[in-house]
């Protein structure tokens, strides 16, 4: 090929990767992505293995290889360069999977983008009450902007937290935060409590905690979640969290609908030896079901001692107007025998009253010999300690006990 005066010469490609390239087995060229290996963000690194000097793992994979390579070349019949290209290649691919951990299923987007929470929780043992602390909401992931996943056209939130526990979760055990405007980065510093929480909740139930994204003119966007097994936490002491929103995780359709929640109601047991009775306190409800288009509900109480052949053990408090957590400290008196007590079942049902059409039925509970759980309990600590007030706190379920009508 002939050169016209002036002119740079031209390199072949082939001349190119023959350049500073020493004699022996070929081997694979060097990546920068070699030497910086990638792991995925929130994983930690594999523990470095120890080194002779300043070579790593990569430069004694490729020495070995090379004179492993070099050895088969001194063969009969085995000096093939593609023979000795293919055991590096191996030897590279078998380091390579020992520092880097498998990422297949790793998402990044869901811990990265949904943000964390920071609250806290403290069961107050004594007075049947579960408190959440919530404080704030970030996303300390640096390479993107601080705060909430924005929800909004202008880049920004308007988050409020929830609180359900589950199983049994509807709207009358729904407690929630004010909403801030315009923010990625919320403080809240709010406290929210479930009154009429008993050991036995504490054990089988689960509070969930969403962040949402509240639209006037849509329906409100969720944000992400996260959940707490209310037996993590130790009666009477607080318990800090810092946890990484999720997506929203599917709810279990097959439990059984004829349990829903519809509040908690605080009821007195006492049987009085002198009077030859038992009294019956209505104390309090609590998160009831609101059943009036305000958002509300009027209730009241009502009491039967069953079984009932005469029809007269029916009780009733005063109605509540317009309140979720009426007060009624109310007691009711039933003449009978002690011995009696264990063949009867006490039915306490709640309904909201309405003026001009019929009452609509919140919750009910049941406690005698029948029951189960804290129901049966609180009937046998009342058998057990004579002219003694038992209170507990019960959960009402929208079940009718023993389909009684208004």
């Amino acid at each position: 090929m002939t050169q016209r005066k002036g002119e740079k010469p031209t390199i072949s490609i082939q001349e190119h990767m023959a350049i500073d390239v020493c004699p022996g087995p070929i081997q694979p060229i060097k990546q920068i992505s070699d030497y910086f290996p990638r792991y995925p963000r929130g994983l930690p690194p594999a523990a470095p293995q120890q080194q002779t000097g300043h070579a790593g793992p990569l430069r004694s994979a490729l020495s070995t290889s090379a004179t492993a390579a070099a050895s088969e070349s001194d063969r009969p019949n085995e000096d093939s360069p593609e023979r000795a290209c293919a055991g590096a290649s191996a030897s590279l691919q078998a380091v390579r999977r020992d520092e880097e951990p498998d990422v297949e299923g790793y998402d990044s987007d869901d811990s990265t983008t949904l943000g964390t929470l920071e609250f806290s929780l403290q069961y107050d043992q004594e007075n049947n009450a579960l408190h959440c602390t919530i404080n704030k909401a970030k996303l300390p992931v640096p390479r993107y902007k601080k705060g909430l996943k924005p929800m909004d056209h202008n880049g920004l939130s308007d988050p409020y937290v929830k609180l359900h526990l589950l199983p049994g979760a509807s709207k009358a055990n729904k407690l929630r935060t004010k909403t801030l405007h315009n923010t990625l980065n919320p403080v809240w510093n709010e406290t929210l409590t479930y009154y009429g929480i008993t050991d036995e909740d504490m054990v089988r139930k689960t509070l969930r905690i969403s962040v949402c994204d509240e639209d006037k003119f849509r329906h409100n966007e969720f944000i992400g979640e996260t959940r707490i097994p209310l037996k993590k936490l130790k009666p009477n002491q607080v318990k800090n969290f810092n946890n990484c929103l999720e997506k929203q995780l599917p709810v279990n359709k097959t439990e059984d609908k004829s349990l829903e929640e519809r509040g908690r109601i605080m009821i007195s047991l006492k049987y009085n030896t002198q009077k030859s009775c038992l009294v019956v306190g209505i104390i309090r409800c609590a998160h009831l079901a609101a059943m009036d288009a305000n958002g509300f509900s009027d209730p009241y109480v009502k009491t039967y001692l069953k079984p009932d052949e005469n029809k007269k053990s029916k009780h009733k408090t005063a109605v509540k107007k317009k309140t979720l957590n009426p007060e009624f400290n109310e007691e009711f008196c039933y003449d009978i025998k002690y011995a009696d007590l264990t063949k009867k079942t006490l039915e306490v049902t709640v309904w909201d009253y309405d003026i001009g059409k019929s009452n609509d039925f919140i919750g009910g509970v049941s406690l005698g010999i029948n029951a189960n759980g804290e129901r049966l309990k609180h009937w046998f600590d009342c058998l057990k300690n004579k002219d003694k007030k038992i209170e507990r706190w019960h959960t009402l379920t929208n079940e009718l006990p023993g389909s009684l009508n208004d």
